[in-house]
C-alpha cells in the first residue's frame, strides 16, 4: 500500500489467474477453467457466461466480472474448506491486494483494462455443487463464505489481461477515467 490513512491509498498486486466458462447446456458456471489471456469487454470476460447475471439481472453491467484475492482463498482453506482457484466463479484472481481494498468504490487497473468495483458477490446455493460441499455441508459453506465471495466490477475501459499483469487498486476516485 502507498499513501497515509488520510491520503489516497493505492494497492499494487499481480494477476494470478484468469477464468471464464462459456455457456454450456446443462452445466453451471463453476468452476471457471483457467485462461492464459482474457479480453475484457464491457459485458465481462470474452467467452464467459454467468447464468444468474444474464437471466435474473438482465446482463447487469455492474456484475460484468468477479474479482477475488488469492489470499482470501488461502484463508478459506485455513478454515477447512479445500477451495481451489476458479471454484468460486472468479474471473480475476489477484495476489498482494487485501480483500477490503476492492470494496466499492475502487478503481482497478488490470492489464490494459480499467474496472470499478460495484458490489459484493453474495454466496449462493450454486456453491453446493462444489464436490467438497454438497447439500449437507452447503449451509455451513455459505456461512463461511459470507463477506468473502469476491467483488463484482463494471468495466470502465476494455482491454486485455494476462497472468502476471500488474493490478493497481485506487480508492481515491471512481467514475470515468481521465
Amino acid at each position: 500500500m502507498t499513501g497515509a490513512p488520510n491520503s489516497a491509498p493505492a494497492w499494487h498486486g499481480t494477476v494470478r489467474r484468469l477464468g471464464a466458462k462459456p455457456r454450456t447446456p446443462n452445466e453451471h458456471g463453476l468452476p471457471k477453467p483457467e485462461l492464459a489471456v482474457a479480453r475484457i469487454l464491457f459485458a465481462g470476460v470474452e467467452g464467459d457466461y454467468n447464468l444468474y447475471r444474464q437471466t435474473k439481472r438482465s446482463g447487469d453491467p455492474a456484475m460484468a466480472l468477479l474479482l477475488l484475492p488469492e489470499e482470501t482463498i488461502a484463508q478459506i482453506n485455513t478454515d477447512g474448506w479445500p477451495v481451489r482457484p476458479g471454484d468460486l466463479g472468479e474471473n480475476i484472481l489477484t495476489s498482494g491486494i487485501p480483500y477490503d481494498a476492492m470494496r466499492p468504490p475502487a478503481r482497478i487497473r488490470v492489464g490494459s483494462a480499467v474496472l470499478e468495483s460495484a458490489k459484493p458477490c453474495e454466496p449462493c446455493d450454486n456453491l453446493y455443487r462444489l464436490p467438497y460441499v454438497g447439500a449437507d455441508r452447503g449451509p455451513a459453506f455459505l456461512k463461511a463464505m459470507l463477506g468473502r465471495r469476491g467483488w463484482f466490477a463494471r468495466v470502465v475501459q476494455e482491454g486485455s489481461v494476462r497472468r502476471g499483469d500488474p493490478v493497481t487498486v485506487d480508492r481515491s476516485r471512481s467514475g470515468p477515467p481521465p
